[in-house]
């Protein structure tokens, strides 16, 4: 396997699968569709949706039944990114390189965005039901409460709220844990589990590959944190510092990028042995897995 040549491969695919979903910009509310699809078409990785389409072909999968889970989940994740960058939260001008959405559409437009993209993401997730066999219904459901449950109040959004109550304080490893667990990890838990549940797997496979996403879920943040201290606004396509600036308790804060490195490979490699007790194999996610908390942007 030639890794970087099957990432740009799948993540050439992941954005036409994407932008067969994207609104038309017509009508009275063209803006807001304008603001929608200029924050779906910022680039970035598009990790979930590639990994929920793994776990979706690990275990069999097969056709177009995932595509709507694939566009939705990606979805969701934009909306949280232009909810973050608001004023009222992070207050970031800038996003994968480029001016984030309230500044090229204003704040309340870029509000409304947010709020569209979350609400459009399950209208084209239950699309799902339309094309799916009558024995694939019951798998579609399943997917489909995994989806609303990981990414609302007892998943990401309820990180989500406590990253913002807790703006400023001193936080508990347990407090910092919880908001990653929630805000981050829980769409990694998602994209996982969606996949292989639409494509029949087993039960405890399941289960599996909902830790594996914990785990690696928390390890990507905490990356993401020692990037914010020692990275690069060029690499990052954001600028740098922004948790000191917004007075954000993180692992790195609390303990230090040494320890920092130190919990995101023992993260990772809890994550990757897990994963080898799944019942099935597939090298390019395991690598996956492996890369994302290497990362440099």
């Amino acid at each position: 396997m030639d890794y970087p040549d099957e990432m740009r491969a799948r993540l050439q695919h992941v954005e036409a699968v994407i932008k067969d979903y994207m609104p038309e910009e017509t009508g009275f509310q063209k803006t807001l569709l304008s603001a929608m699809n200029y924050s779906m078409e910022s680039g970035g990785k598009r990790l979930r949706p590639i990994m929920l389409e793994c776990t979706y072909q690990m275990y069999g999968g097969k056709g177009a039944l995932v595509a709507p889970f694939m566009a939705a989940i990606e979805m969701i994740h934009a909306s949280s990114l232009i909810h973050d960058d608001l004023p009222a939260l992070d207050n970031d001008a800038m996003r994968r390189g480029r001016k984030t959405t309230h500044k090229v559409y204003g704040e309340a437009m870029a509000i409304l965005a947010g709020d569209a993209l979350m609400n459009y993401a399950y209208e084209t997730a239950s699309g799902a039901f339309s094309i799916a066999k009558e024995d694939q219904l019951g798998r579609v459901a399943k997917a489909f409460r995994i989806l609303s449950t990981k990414s609302g109040i007892y998943g990401m959004l309820g990180g989500q709220s406590c990253d913002v109550e807790f703006e400023g304080r001193a936080l508990t490893e347990g407090q910092v844990e919880f908001i990653n667990q929630h805000k981050t990890a829980a769409l990694f838990e998602a994209s996982l589990m969606t996949g292989a549940v639409l494509a029949g797997a087993p039960e405890e496979d399941v289960a599996i590959l909902e830790s594996v996403g914990n785990k690696t879920g928390l390890a990507f943040q905490i990356r993401d944190d020692i990037l914010d201290v020692t990275g690069s606004e060029v690499e990052l396509g954001k600028p740098i510092g922004s948790d000191v600036r917004n007075k954000k308790t993180t692992f790195v804060s609390l303990f230090g990028i040494n320890a920092g490195k130190d919990r995101v490979e023992r993260l990772s490699a809890q994550a990757l042995d897990a994963f080898d007790h799944l019942s099935v194999k597939h090298e390019f996610l395991r690598r996956m897995l492996e890369e994302l908390v290497k990362r440099r942007s």
